[in-house]
């Protein structure tokens, strides 16, 4: 109870004498602080998604048109071809502004809409670029003029330091294979399978699929992929992965090594602390964008990056028919499994990133608790080896315990 007093920032007591308030200046402090990392979070992603707004143009090149605009105006000349004028008269505020307030206005605001369309302009050729496929098709250490070019052209409208996202809204859309096509392919795929009679009637039933249901489902895929940048990657993560119902432990999970040729020491706890800071720094660089763009090999290719966003804060919770996937901007906290208990490791203190030897104290501490399992706490791990539905159906009646558990570990 004593640490849960020290906790609580202020507390009051009613007494005779009238009301006595205490403060704890280290919990007000602690956050003060903690809001400020907040803010500080807040404050980069939007300046973040400024600049990744404007790839592959830049911010500042906003500020050049403006001035570039105003020096034109300036020597009595027209940029806009009378469209500065149009803007101007359509004003709301025109009488409240003077003559010259409205002229400076009606500049800015068409300096920033063909900032705008040089944006979606440079956004649509860089589209167009990374549409380019017969780069796939050279030989090896010789490459056409064509594909030159066309590696130039990429190189030169990306040239500019992108963020981690800044080519999501520049890559081109998931083209939809023809029918004709998937249908050859699924044939070539089966033949070796078949003997000569089951491989006609397979291809006599692919005929009339393509020519009734197949052609139907093509046009609904078509029509999808004009609005949506990639046609099958939600249908993938719904019918694929979310509503599979097989373990996730040894399907799904992955994990990480803290070696590759030599153990950095043999002390378990250090070398938990060291993995646990190193996987939150890179979850930092992650935040803030700070990692390159994927790209193919050898190429100028970015790869997709959506994927990155879930990597941390994300959680698959179970359902009877298809899970969820929850994720949250924030955590300052990693779950520590030993011998059957869960701890809850806070890894952030006033809004600081503990460092690998404070982590690996607080590590030594839960090695060194012998206090049990509560109960039913060392059996909650097992659930994740069977199939998704064992949490809901196969507990007989546990599953509240098993809930809790997993709430206030």
């Amino acid at each position: 109870m004593a640490e849960a007093h020290q906790a609580v920032a202020f507390q009051f007591t009613i007494s005779p004498e009238g009301i006595n308030l205490h403060l704890s200046y280290q919990a007000l402090n602690q956050i003060y602080l903690s809001g400020l990392r907040s803010w500080k979070k807040r404050i980069s992603r939007i300046k973040n998604r400024i600049i990744k707004g404007a790839y592959p143009a830049s911010p500042s090149s906003w500020l050049f048109i403006v001035i570039a605009i105003l020096a034109t105006m300036y020597m009595q000349s027209d940029p806009s071809m009378g469209l500065i004028a149009k803007i101007q008269e359509h004003l709301p505020l025109s009488l409240s502004l003077s003559p010259q307030g409205q002229t400076m206005l009606s500049a800015l605001l068409f300096s920033t809409l063909l900032w705008m369309s040089l944006i979606l302009t440079l956004r649509f050729c860089l589209k167009l670029l990374l549409s380019y496929h017969r780069w796939m098709f050279e030989q090896h250490g010789h490459m056409s003029t064509k594909t030159k070019v066309w590696a130039t052209l990429v190189k030169l409208l990306s040239s500019r330091k992108p963020l981690l996202y800044s080519y999501q809204t520049s890559l081109p859309h998931l083209p939809v294979p023809p029918i004709k096509d998937t249908l050859e392919r699924y044939l070539e795929s089966v033949k070796p399978l078949l003997d000569l009679d089951g491989f006609q009637r397979m291809r006599r039933l692919t005929s009339e699929f393509e020519k009734s249901l197949g052609n139907r489902l093509q046009r609904y895929l078509r029509l999808k992929a004009l609005w949506a940048t990639n046609y099958v990657s939600d249908w993938w993560e719904e019918y694929v992965y979310l509503r599979s119902r097989s373990p996730i432990m040894v399907n799904s999970n992955y994990y990480g090594m803290d070696f590759l040729y030599v153990t950095p020491t043999p002390n378990q706890a250090a070398r938990a602390g060291n993995t646990i800071t190193a996987l939150f720094l890179y979850r930092r660089k992650v935040n803030r964008e700070e990692l390159n763009p994927s790209r193919i090999p050898g190429t100028v290719i970015p790869l997709c990056a959506a994927q990155c966003e879930r990597m941390f804060n994300t959680t698959r919770t179970p359902g009877e028919e298809t899970d969820v996937l929850q994720h949250w901007q924030d955590s300052e906290f990693v779950a520590v499994y030993h011998r059957g208990r869960y701890f809850r490791l806070w890894v952030y203190r006033a809004g600081r990133l503990l460092s690998p030897r404070e982590i690996q104290f607080q590590i030594q501490r839960i090695l060194d608790d012998p206090s049990p399992p509560s109960p039913g706490e060392e059996k909650l791990g097992a659930l994740t080896a069977g199939n998704r539905w064992c949490l809901l159906f196969s507990c007989h009646g546990n599953c509240l315990t098993c809930l809790q558990l997993l709430v206030h570990s």
